[in-house]
């Protein structure tokens, strides 16, 4: 039997956070989703994702899918129970899910041609990223469907933050830290409404398809404030650093969100961001309330 191809971002993620075991266990895993569904597999996606082992996949009956196994983390951990609720709408369909040992399968819609909404002009991007934000928003979500809060997801953040900033790597003076903490953890608890949200949708997360004409996908559902859900993009746009403002504006035009509340999102997660991202502290500077 051949080896079972590893994608280059997988490896290199699984080596330097000495996660290597896990990739061991791959090739028994990928073999027991592909008999569970009767799978023919091609080739991994190239480079590929740091968390999963994704590949293009044919179902019994000819069916063009995509198998998905992926490592357990916390921001992505209901990613399946979030691509039941939206059917569809905005994000790729799941076909089927299953728990491994120690990781999870998911059979996936394919997207085809496929290609990225990242090969587009940023203003363009917008429209589509607006447009897909608001029919993911549009899912009707139970009180008792067990989403994680985007509350919590931001308070483990900005735990994480604090820990790097008593270690010496906050690029922010001690001052402008503490406020944009302070509105880290506030804004999802005063927040007028919740939605099931995306938190990590960006161009590279969209692609190209039959069905609609772009649907996301990598979704890491948590329910909380819609104004969160525009930062991922923002923080992958050139704009960020020539006019964080205006990029906070447009983006809250396009979903008919306030303005304000959308640039503090933005302030915080610049902040939150900066000690790992290079230039962050600067916009944060310049979004400071």
């Amino acid at each position: 039997m051949d080896p079972l191809p590893l994608p280059s971002n997988l490896v290199a993620a699984a080596r330097s956070e000495g996660r290597g075991g896990r990739l061991d266990l791959l090739p028994r895993l990928v073999a027991e989703a592909t008999a569970r569904w009767s799978l023919t597999l091609g080739p991994p996606f190239e480079p590929g994702g740091v968390t999963a082992w994704v590949a293009p996949a044919r179902g019994p009956r000819g069916t063009d899918l995509v198998l998905k196994v992926v490592w357990p983390h916390d921001d992505a951990a209901h990613e399946a129970a979030g691509l039941r609720a939206w059917d569809g709408r905005g994000a790729v369909r799941l076909h089927a899910a299953a728990r491994l040992d120690g990781a999870e399968a998911l059979l996936l819609e394919r997207c085809r041609p496929g290609d990225p909404l990242s090969a587009l002009p940023e203003p363009e991007q917008d429209v589509v990223v607006a447009g897909i934000l608001r029919r993911l928003w549009s899912a009707s979500v139970p009180v008792d469907a067990g989403f994680p809060t985007l509350a919590a997801m931001c308070d483990r953040w900005a735990g994480e933050f604090e820990r790097k900033a008593a270690a010496g790597r906050c690029p922010l003076d001690a001052g402008l830290a503490r406020t944009a903490l302070a509105v880290f953890r506030s804004l999802p608890s005063n927040a007028d409404d919740r939605v099931l949200l995306a938190t990590d949708l960006h161009a590279g997360n969209v692609l190209s398809a039959e069905r609609h004409p772009w649907l996301a996908i990598d979704p890491k559902p948590h329910v909380g404030d819609p104004a969160y859900d525009a930062t991922q993009h923002m923080l992958n746009c050139d704009r960020l650093h020539t006019d964080p403002e205006a990029l906070a504006d447009r983006m809250a035009g396009l979903l008919g969100l306030d303005g304000a509340r959308v640039r503090l999102w933005l302030f915080a997660r610049c902040a939150q961001e900066s000690p790992d991202w290079p230039g962050l502290d600067d916009v944060a500077r310049r979004l400071a309330p």
